[in-house]
């Protein structure tokens, strides 16, 4: 082939604004492209140059590095370098093709300039999570896929602690170019403890492969013994930034305290659930009741108001002898436990609807808790165990806790319609993201928050208002709840306003077992 035709095919990979080849001996040979505005000189100007004069000094060392470490048709991940014009950077993707003379093509695009951007260290484990965050929602979707290194350099203390104080500086800047010559950007990359890292960089590539890599640069920064190892976590399997956030965090963690001995989980879902575990098991008296099921069921029936029969149980929690789980519910959802209580209730509730086919239930799922992908594969595997709960259990999605990825609840909750299970949007009303919940989710039934339902009695245009969410309802399909119905007078305006469901004091409170209605000769027959 060529030598023009293998440079416009080193070329090709890449859509970029300036095309440079480096040659084995370190200088620019060829050069095509929006060179001047990019780095303030001409394409003749950088040819025949070393590419160092071209990047500033701050980001040559890692650049070194990630063109000594990229062996033959290997192309590297984009990294973010500072040029030596002022005030200029590029994005750099660099590939060594084979039967080019050890040649090493690079595209450059136009990148937003930081000028303090860790001036040559390694980020702090704050800023790392949160370029972590960012590259994983950035690249939510995405064609390319990231992974999580954990990278544990074995022998570094040691190193460290060798010569002089100018000798470990020189040590730590040459350890911090070449774990940045691996990241993603050229900046994914953070120390935590105990000699261990942790970066972000694309997939496609085995730890044994990096580990030998890093050993092989290693040897042109320090003649001390140093053993790299190294292990990948996909960043795959959430989707809810906060979830992201927790499963990093606890991996980190985790290595951060056990090294390389430690069995790092397969991907951030993985990650996501043993982190919940952990939690369970550090947050005292609610996690170990929640982890051991310990607490009631409560069972308030809720009728259909055209046959005045059963339709099903609404599940509450009890935990003790508090009538109110109110304060449980609350710590739950401050301490990020509230998906694992959610699926203990679901458990308990799927296993007394084992016991009686007949039982129909319906229990609660926290804002918080539908955007989880592993709550969503949790139930979806139960139900699979369990297909008798198909047609007889419903999901009411309530809004004590804001959703932050409405799309994606929406995805969730047509999971579980999928499934077989019906979902009711609870206490509409009562919160400002009703209405918006109600435009971008897709329910079976709504509950009218009880507040609208009591004041019922007490006349104006409580009837008007409930007589308008039916027909919005009817028009989308969806039926309608009412909550805290408590008189016969209250029944006979919801059944007026055409309200299809009802629950509240008037059919009974909710009890330890479930109970059927009062006696229908206690109630006012339907006008």
């Amino acid at each position: 082939m060529p030598l023009k035709a293998r440079r416009l095919l080193g070329f090709a990979f890449a859509s970029a604004d300036l095309l440079i080849e480096i040659a084995p001996d370190g200088q620019i040979a060829f050069a095509l492209g929006a060179s001047e505005a990019l780095s303030g000189a001409a394409e003749t100007e950088i040819a025949g140059h070393a590419w160092r004069d071209f990047i500033d000094p701050a980001d040559q060392r890692m650049l070194a590095m990630l063109i000594e470490g990229l062996e033959t048709g290997r192309r590297c991940s984009p990294v973010i370098v500072r040029l030596a014009a002022p005030e200029r950077a590029a994005s750099l993707t660099a590939l060594r093709l084979p039967e080019n003379g050890g040649a090493i093509s690079c595209a450059l695009a136009r990148a937003r300039y930081e000028p303090a951007q860790f001036a040559g260290r390694l980020p702090d484990r704050a800023a790392f999570e949160a370029l972590a965050s960012d590259l994983m929602g950035i690249t939510t979707g995405a064609v390319r896929e990231l992974e999580l290194a954990l990278v544990e350099l074995d022998g570094l203390s040691a190193a460290r602690s060798e010569g002089s104080p100018e000798d470990r500086e020189e040590l730590d800047a040459g350890v911090a170019a070449l774990l940045r010559a691996q990241s993603w950007g050229g900046a994914a990359a953070t120390e935590l403890e105990h000699d261990r890292f942790a970066l972000v960089r694309a997939r496609g590539e085995s730890p044994q492969i990096l580990a030998a890599r890093l050993n092989q640069l290693l040897r042109g920064v320090t003649d001390s013994p140093i053993t790299p190892s190294a292990g990948t976590v996909s960043m795959s399997g959430t989707e809810r930034p906060a979830q992201m956030m927790k499963a990093l965090r606890y991996t980190l963690d985790g290595f951060s305290r056990e090294g390389s001995g430690w069995p790092a989980p397969g991907n951030l879902a993985e990650a996501l659930n043993a982190a919940m575990d952990h939690t369970l098991a550090q947050a005292g008296a609610l996690g170990t009741a929640i982890s051991g099921k310990d607490f009631q069921l409560a069972y308030q029936p809720v009728v259909d108001l055209a046959s005045r029969a059963l339709h099903h149980y609404e599940v509450l929690v009890r935990f003790g002898d508090d009538k109110s789980p109110f304060p449980q519910i609350r710590m739950a959802e401050e301490m990020d436990l509230i998906e694992a209580l959610d699926f203990a209730i679901l458990e308990k509730a799927a296993a007394e609807m084992a016991r009686d086919a007949a039982l129909s239930l319906a229990v609660n799922v926290s804002g918080r808790t539908i955007v989880s992908a592993a709550y969503i594969d949790r139930v979806l595997g139960l139900v699979a165990r369990q297909p008798d709960l198909s047609g007889r259990l419903m999901f009411e999605l309530t809004e004590s806790a804001a959703i932050d990825d409405l799309p994606l609840a929406d995805r969730h909750l047509q999971a579980l319609r999928g499934a077989g299970c019906q979902v009711c949007l609870d206490d509409f009303g009562a919160g400002s993201a009703s209405l918006a919940y109600l435009q971008q989710l897709h329910f079976d039934v709504l509950k009218i928050d009880g507040r609208y339902i009591r004041d019922l009695q007490f006349g104006g245009r409580g009837t008007t208002f409930i007589k308008h969410i039916v027909e919005m309802c009817r028009d989308l399909k969806i039926r309608t709840l009412a909550e805290m119905v408590e008189t016969s007078a209250v029944e006979d305006e919801v059944r007026r306003a055409g309200v299809d469901m009802a629950q509240g004091w008037l059919y009974g409170l909710a009890a330890d077992e479930p109970i059927a209605p009062v006696a229908k000769n206690l109630w006012k027959k339907a006008i």
